[in-house]
């Protein structure tokens, strides 16, 4: 068991992940079982436990779990939804010698195992059914969850009228209901289990980023020389010039805005003109009016990679953004909508749509951000510091956005690598920060990612 990291799989990639895999179904089965029964053991302290276990082979899997308890000396019952209808939870249940309760007859236990629905639950839970599972985790001081708590929609995050877990496990790669919320927060602490099926997927986990630190060859300008436009709410601009001082080799600041004294103020069209210019940010505190848009349209016609945030995604449209330079698009969710419009789908669908439809890699903000690039590929951020939801925060990441692109780092990249030392910054700035803190924690949460 470890955190979760790798590939995201939805329902039906799961299902063919594990008709793929080399290892017989049974066996995946028993793999997980045995985990799951694992988890019970370690997290239970040998309590007596309740298994739920439902038709299908999530059911299955607590079947199994139940015998490996039952068979450790570990005091053990089992509640089921309804008989098993697949070949692999038959012969689960078989293999189980206790008795088998009907779910709406049976007691409370100090550990719960949510073993009841799995991956593809697509509709709300019956009501007599989540009336039980209600009743039976009000009992219990733990609740496990077999690859997701009964209840949530394993593509899109959604609450289907779930019941939440302290812990799931996650068999054999993450599900994105793991990482979207309102799921995501309905699972509690997530384990990955691998039982032996090797996933791939264009989804992934949010990982650490791998910095170098410079090399004694390097210069202001080979680290990277990045600038942020200023616009009349000046302290915006002051977060992102802040935060990309700290990454940056030389960072310049265009407009009237406090900074670091080692920020440099120049005008914005010499600035856009420095062939030594390897990214620009424009959007914090910037205001729609001509002047704005003028350098707006004149750094979107240039070929330095831009991130665009804030005020700068009222001023364009998805088809003005096209270039070919690297664009990231930073906009939190009435942002996406007032750019986008109304998009159906998943996050990972609005957030993959958006990113066709501009050419840019887009990092749709919030408590389950998603970094969405126009070649497909898509990462999953786990649920950072809620303290981030103040005012500023997301200036300071549109800036450790740009000083990763100055880096010379590819778009995706560059994204993925700021939303996870944004993300470091905010564990390590504790409770009740301001934005204007993280900045002074954005070195420490460097020193993570280097070798």
């Amino acid at each position: 068991m470890r955190p979760l990291s790798g590939p995201v799989l939805n329902a039906a990639d799961m299902r063919a992940a594990e008709l793929a895999c080399s290892v017989a179904l049974n066996v995946l089965m028993e793999q997980a079982g045995r985990a799951l029964a694992e988890a019970v053991l370690r997290f239970g302290s040998g309590a007596p436990v309740l298994i739920l276990c439902g038709p299908g082979n999530n059911g299955g899997d607590g079947y199994v779990a139940a015998r490996v308890l039952a068979e450790r000396g570990v005091p053990t019952k089992v509640a089921a939804l309804d008989h098993p209808t697949t070949e692999l939870a038959k012969e689960a249940r078989r293999r189980w010698n206790g008795e088998v309760l009907p779910l709406r007859l049976a007691a409370g236990a100090p550990v719960l195992v949510d073993a009841v629905f799995g991956t593809g639950l697509t509709r709300a839970l019956d009501r007599e059914v989540r009336s039980s599972l209600l009743r039976l985790s009000a009992c219990a001081r733990i609740v496990i969850a077999a690859d997701l708590p009964s209840g949530v929609g394993t593509d899109d995050g959604s609450d289907l009228g779930a019941v939440p877990a302290h812990i799931t496990l996650a068999f054999g790669a993450a599900k994105p209901a793991h990482l979207l919320q309102p799921a995501a927060r309905l699972c509690g602490r997530v384990l990955a289990v691998d039982i032996g099926i090797a996933a791939t997927s264009d989804i992934d986990v949010l990982s650490r980023p791998h910095l170098d630190a410079p090399a004694p060859t390097d210069h202001k300008y080979s680290r990277g020389m990045v600038a942020v436009v200023a616009g009349p709410m000046m302290g915006a601009a002051t977060l992102s010039v802040s935060a990309a001082a700290h990454l940056a080799g030389y960072t310049v600041l265009c407009g009237s805005a406090d900074a670091p004294a080692a920020v440099v103020r120049r005008e914005f069209s010499a600035t856009i003109a420095d062939p030594n210019l390897r990214a620009m940010l424009i959007g914090p505190g910037l205001t729609d009016a001509p002047r704005n848009r003028v350098k707006l349209e004149v750094a979107l016609a240039s070929s330095v990679p831009l991130v665009l945030d804030a005020g700068a995604l009222g001023m364009v449209t998805p088809e003005n953004i096209q270039r070919a330079a690297a664009t990231v698009l930073t906009p939190h969710e009435g942002e996406f909508g007032r750019l986008f419009g109304a998009t159906e789908g998943s996050k990972i669908d609005r957030a993959r749509l958006a990113s066709r439809r501009s050419g840019a890699t887009i990092v749709f903000k919030g408590s389950d951000t998603v970094i969405a690039s126009p070649d497909g590929r898509v990462t999953l951020a786990p649920a950072a510091s809620p303290w981030l939801a103040t005012a500023g925060t997301g200036d300071v990441l549109a800036g450790i956005v740009t000083a990763m692109l100055g880096r010379g780092m590819g778009a995706h990249k560059a994204a993925c690598a700021a939303v996870w030392l944004h993300g470091e910054a905010a564990r390590r700035a504790g409770v009740a920060f301001r934005a204007d803190d993280l900045c002074a924690h954005i070195p420490a949460a460097v020193v993570s990612a280097l070798p």
